[in-house]
């Protein structure tokens, strides 16, 4: 005993001795008076700096955007001083980053940004609003990332502006983050916003649901709009059978409907950022569309996330091989939300199939790339910005429609042959890597699928050949099972050759590049070649061409002479058949509709909230 109590008292007294770290800080101070002009005021310290050189930086990505953005463009005014407010030179290395020397362990950065594009991914502000991603906004400084940060928002005078975001409130305007990744997260509208929140009971967890909008709209209108968006978490709760445990006890909708804004939506951990320039009048079916999805990665993606996103970096662009899944099979149950809440009818979501399966079907991009490799293209289109032309209209198919019908396929699959749904595929996915949090690969994604339809060996060959390869399904059949068939929408129409023409009055300018699937390609007729003529007719006005095209069939060979450079040329051209497909229930083409049919029907697209 006497022993135990020595080496207590000599470890107490070894600690007493140690000398007492202070916890590195970060403190922010956001003001705007000059908004009319679009630009915010910054300040940020940071505290107990350990190294001789402080390195600041603002960042080049940001959440759920995998392109390069330099928000650093937007920065100017970059000053430093030290805690006594004496003035630090500031070295610039390269276009992101400013480097402090001679700090003392504290430095103050203020800056001004200019902010003038209100989306997901950028900040604006104006005299109604301060609209702030948090990368376009916030410096942050290395060796500082588990340093907790506040956000305190100064508010302009005479405005009636409130604050909406995910961050924890401290006091007043004050906010705080625990870390850099979830300050980054973020993202927090300020503005005189009409607001609404409730709470779900949640197996015996109170949790709460926010929504803040800043519109134009009526009372009655966002009431509409909060009344539809309970029902969408309602079902999409059933989906996974709880909600995520939201951080601090509640998840928040930000919307931002103002005709400054760019239309977006952006998810996050605990909230997500919904933007447009439509308002709830003209657009509360699409806006609902856009909530429907980005509530889904509150589970797909934020919590079921791929493990080639971790840890997201915020200098760089981010690759990975999931965004079929974790885009593509959110728009796929973003759509079927709304089915499901009965926001679309079964028309209008026979329609929507229709389009998506239009644009996968017919693109030649599956020549080229897998659905994986589809999504590896992120960088590359995702916001990114190219001054040059791409042909990616015959490379690449986004992942977000070809990953949509890639979910429909393996959801009508798993119906079929097996008695299961991709509702029970994705709560498999939600034990197993969204609760607890532990990010998969696409061998834990066969692995899971295995494991819910029982038979391996079809899950490998589903995965080899839809998934890393490029084949799709017998679409046509398995809709059939819902009362729902997939035709040409024009059969026996003759088609120039699938181009868009803009009529210049002496021709019809080709203003798409063409695919490589279609006979313009094969006549080498490409983008911004004049038709001047068809089969002898000049070209005028978009009457010119329907009268030639009602003369022929498809397969005709057609006479086309047409200005490339200055040059007249002349070619024979094979004309298409109209390619567009369309998807029709059965009752409005007088196929009956069996009770076998209703019952996939609701099945499929009925309630799930009860």
């Amino acid at each position: 005993m006497k022993s135990k109590l020595y080496s207590l008292l000599s470890l107490a007294l070894g600690l007493m001795a140690q000398p007492i770290l202070a916890q590195q800080q970060v403190k922010y101070e956001l003001s705007f008076p000059n908004a009319v002009h679009h630009e915010a005021e910054v300040k940020v310290t940071f505290s107990d700096i350990t190294t001789d050189t402080l390195k600041v930086l603002m960042p080049r990505t940001s959440p759920g955007r995998y392109a390069i953005h330099e928000f650093a463009k937007n920065v100017y005014n970059v000053h430093a001083a030290d805690a006594q407010g004496n003035t630090l030179q500031v070295f610039r290395p390269n276009t992101y980053e400013w480097n402090v020397l001679g700090h003392k362990g504290t430095v103050t950065i203020s800056y001004t940004l200019f902010a003038d594009h209100a989306d997901g991914t950028y900040a604006g502000v104006d005299e109604t609003h301060a609209h702030l991603n948090m990368p376009a906004t916030l410096m942050h400084a290395r060796n500082f990332e588990q340093a907790p940060a506040t956000v305190t928002f100064n508010i302009p005078q005479g405005s009636n502006w409130k604050v909406a975001t995910q961050l924890k409130q401290e006091q007043g305007t004050t906010y705080s983050a625990p870390n850099f990744q979830y300050l980054m997260d973020s993202p927090t509208e300020l503005s005189d916003f009409s607001f609404a929140e409730w709470t779900v009971n949640d197996k015996g967890k109170p949790k709460t649901i926010q929504v803040a909008l800043h519109h134009n709209g009526t009372k009655e209108q966002f009431q509409q709009y909060v009344d539809q968006t309970k029902k969408i978490v309602a079902e999409q709760r059933a989906v996974f059978g709880e909600l995520p445990a939201y951080d601090f006890g509640r998840y928040t909708f930000i919307g931002c409907y103002m005709p400054q804004a760019t239309g977006d939506g952006m998810e996050h951990r605990n909230s997500t950022i919904l933007t447009s320039s439509r308002p709830l009048a003209s657009a509360m079916e699409s806006l609902l569309n856009t909530v429907s999805h980005e509530y889904f990665h509150a589970w797909n993606v934020e919590r079921i996330r791929p493990k080639t996103l971790e840890p997201f970096n915020f200098q760089e662009a981010n690759m990975t091989e999931g965004l079929w899944l974790a885009e593509g099979f959110t728009s796929y149950y973003g759509d079927l939300t709304l089915a499901r809440t009965g926001t679309f009818d079964l028309k209008e979501y026979a329609e929507g199939l229709a389009g998506d399966l239009n644009y996968v079907l017919l693109s030649p991009g599956r020549q080229y790339h897998s659905l994986v490799q589809m999504s590896q293209q992120a960088p590359f289109v995702d916001a990114a910005r190219s001054v040059d032309p791409v042909n990616r209209h015959n490379t690449f198919i986004s992942y977000y429609t070809y990953g949509s019908v890639t979910g429909l396929a393996l959801d009508m699959t798993l119906r079929q042959q097996y008695g299961k749904t991709l509702d029970d595929y994705m709560q498999a996915l939600w034990r197993k890597y969204g609760s607890p949090e532990k990010p998969y690969t696409m061998a834990d994604l066969e692995e899971t699928l295995a494991e819910v339809s029982g038979d391996a060996a079809w899950a490998k060959q589903f995965f080899q050949q839809s998934v890393f390869g490029s084949q799709l399904p017998d679409y046509a059949a398995l809709l059939a099972k819902a009362g729902l068939e997939l035709r040409k929408s024009n059969p026996g129409e003759a088609d120039l050759a699938w181009v868009s023409l803009n009529y210049k009055g002496d021709g019809a300018e080709i203003t798409n590049g063409t695919y490589v699937n279609s006979e313009a390609y094969k006549a080498g007729l490409e983008r911004s070649d004049v038709i001047l003529t068809v089969d002898g007719r000049k070209l005028k006005k978009a009457k010119d061409l329907q009268k030639v095209l009602k003369k022929h069939k498809p397969g005709d060979k057609v006479a086309v002479t047409f200005n490339r450079h200055g040059q007249t040329r002349s070619v024979t051209l094979t004309l298409d058949e109209v390619p567009t497909l369309e998807v029709v229930p059965y009752e409005s083409i007088n196929k009956p509709v069996t009770p076998a049919i209703e019952q996939y029907r609701q099945a499929w697209l009925g309630t799930k909230a009860g």
